[in-house]
């Protein structure tokens, strides 16, 4: 694994490797698959430092549906929606802390679970760090708001 080895309290993610490391564990993710950068609009994953700034889903069932961060249902796999790139499970907003990254809150830039569990581990997302859904539960309840995140190349 190529992820810098984070001080316990924080988040380091590989987007060459498709990783997340966290408290001495390791997910996979799905980063951009139009690549890295900051500019609003361009679907890409930002690189640098960022700030956990909220959570949303705390005790929602496994593939719950966030639209405007608000639960709308839950997933079922045998949806006519496996086309559209879906927030589930849970939500972890991020705040840029450098000058690059700045607009990422408003860039609504999140880890999240997703309806694409298939895609973990290639770049597939359209901006966001994707993880699968149950990763996605795991790492919310051991992460907490101003947790520093890593994203690197």
């Amino acid at each position: 694994m190529r992820c810098i080895k984070p001080a316990p309290e924080e988040v380091s993610i590989s987007l060459e490797e498709q990783v997340l490391c966290f408290q001495g564990g390791h997910y996979q993710i799905s980063s951009s698959k139009f690549g890295i950068g900051s500019v609003e609009g361009s679907n890409k994953t930002p690189l640098g430092t960022f700030q956990v700034s909220e959570l949303y889903g705390a005790g929602m069932p496994l593939y719950t549906i966030f639209k405007g961060r608000r639960p709308v249902g839950t997933w079922d796999s045998s949806d006519a929606l496996l086309e559209e790139d879906m927030i589930l499970t849970r939500i972890i907003r991020l705040s840029g802390l450098e000058v690059g990254n700045h607009n990422t809150y408003a860039r609504y830039i999140y880890l999240h679970g997703t309806n694409a569990e298939e895609q973990i581990g290639t770049p597939s997302s359209i901006g966001c760090i994707r993880l699968q859904n149950n990763d996605m539960i795991s790492l919310y309840n051991r992460i907490t708001l101003g947790t520093v995140v890593r994203i690197q190349p």
